[in-house]
């Protein structure tokens, strides 16, 4: 049995002392004194040291498990109950976040049924479909999932895997990279029968078995090596392949509006293994050399891996309504980030040096600092819905204090006593901006007027309709 939440929100077990108690409210889970005790075990779960994938606070007469901010999907310790935590925000969700604001700062639990809105799905695919087309935030994609093999897979619909999807989209974007640039040619062994000749090392065995046996006198059964692209690596990849062109078929509605870019990313991709086989085997697999050189293999192997551990490496299994999934999370805040840094790169196409994701000194990272002269300023990535209607003072204060760093002065040749802008981008469904061109950001940034040059501004987000 499962629990269902989405971002943000919190989900009360209570105990069960009378009937009168008694609620249908989905937000409020009542149990009796046996299946209660069951949950004094179960502590909060951290995806880093900034992001939990749960919270679970208890309480004399009730428990609170509260999203954070990654989405995913993870067993209650010892219950028998897992939480799936899914993408999705609330068109009314200033009220809501303020509401739970308050709720951090008195420390007490809000009566969740007043909570009220219309809930619409975030596009997360097509979020990380924009990051991986960039080539400069693609090459910052990294940490974004956990993923729990060690532990008992959890039986869902497969409506509900957002795993796999996930996974899908990685690999395609990595395996059309690989493309792009070009097969890697290796060495590989090749076991060949062959007519009045010998090529390579004489295989006994085979060679008894094959030709003495069957009097065939001309013939040797040989192994050598060839220099060419149909080596292990690439025939891994084609197999993966395999599977993710089944699972993109048998899933077009569960993909919406990403169905389409898949198949061209796909059809983009496939002609380049028409000639390559794909029977490989997972000792062989073990055994590859990751050469530095060719990074985006070594990141398509690992993704392609998780692929087919998640179907068993059985092909039918792609087009099952239900399936088993490992404990997952996806960190949303760093893909926010990243998805903003990647709409600025593109955008702005002629500053592209100016834009830097992740400018770090002396411990601190920055999420992206802004070079241009005339708009320079040090942008912080929040994955927050407060700044619709207020701001967070611990927020301001952090790129506040990064704007203070001497080497973000210099890196932006400031020389004088002058306070460098700050910007914070934070999610906005309905008033957001779409054009992250550096012109359209200075113009659509409001100001927080507690604040000297401190400033916010509000971006769209992909939705599922």
């Amino acid at each position: 049995m499962g629990i269902r939440l989405s971002e943000h929100r919190s989900y009360v077990i209570r105990l069960l002392q009378d009937e009168e108690f008694l609620d249908d409210s989905k937000q409020v889970l009542y149990l009796n004194a046996s299946e209660f005790e069951k949950y004094q075990n179960v502590v909060s779960k951290s995806f880093n040291k900034s992001t939990y994938r749960f919270l679970f606070g208890r309480n004399d007469s009730f428990y609170e498990i509260k999203a954070d901010y990654c989405i995913g999907i993870d067993w209650l310790g010892n219950t028998g109950r897992y939480l799936y935590v899914e993408p999705k925000l609330n068109t009314n969700s200033a009220e809501v976040f303020n509401q739970q604001l308050d709720q951090e700062e008195n420390d007490a639990v809000q009566d969740l049924n007043s909570e009220r809105g219309v809930f619409l799905e975030l596009d997360y695919l097509s979020m990380l479909l924009q990051v991986t087309s960039v080539h400069e935030s693609n090459a910052e994609v990294k940490d974004l999932v956990q993923i729990d093999w060690d532990v008992e897979q959890i039986p869902i619909d497969q409506k509900d895997d957002k795993l796999t999807p996930f996974l899908i989209v990685r690999f395609l974007q990595t395996l059309k990279n690989i493309v792009r640039k070009g097969l890697k040619k290796n060495y590989y062994k090749v076991q060949e029968n062959l007519n009045n000749r010998i090529k390579g090392k004489i295989l006994i065995g085979q060679h008894i078995k094959q030709n003495t046996y069957k009097n065939l006198f001309t013939a040797t059964y040989c192994q050598y090596q060839v220099f060419g692209e149909d080596h292990i690596e690439n025939r891994f990849l084609k197999k993966v392949l395999r599977f993710v062109i089944s699972y993109v078929e048998n899933h077009k509605v569960l993909l919406s509006s990403n169905y389409k870019v898949l198949q061209e990313t796909i059809r983009y991709c496939r002609p380049a293994f028409e000639l390559i086989s794909d029977d490989v085997s997972e000792n062989e697999l073990n055994q590859i050399k990751h050469n530095p050189f060719y990074k985006d293999y070594k990141d398509a192997i690992r993704i392609g891996s998780h692929i087919l551990k998640k179907f068993a490496f059985n092909i039918t299994k792609t087009s099952s309504e239900k399936v088993v999934t490992p404990p997952f999370w996806i960190d949303m805040p760093r893909l926010f980030e990243m998805y903003v840094f990647s709409k600025m790169i593109e955008d702005n196409p002629n500053s592209k040096r100016d834009i830097l994701y992740q400018f770090s000194t002396y411990g601190n990272a920055l999420d992206i600092l802004v070079s241009k002269e005339g708009s320079q300023m040090v942008i912080d990535a929040k994955y927050k819905l407060h700044y619709q209607n207020s701001h967070l003072h611990q927020d301001i204060r952090q790129v506040a204090g990064y704007a203070r760093l001497k080497k973000v002065r210099e890196n932006l040749k400031v020389e004088d006593d002058s306070n460098i802008d700050c910007l914070i981008i934070y999610p906005d469904i309905e008033n957001g901006i779409e054009d992250f061109s550096l012109a359209n950001m200075m113009k659509n940034r409001i100001p927080i007027h507690a604040y000297h040059k401190v400033y916010k501004l509000g971006v769209k987000l992909p939705l599922i309709s």
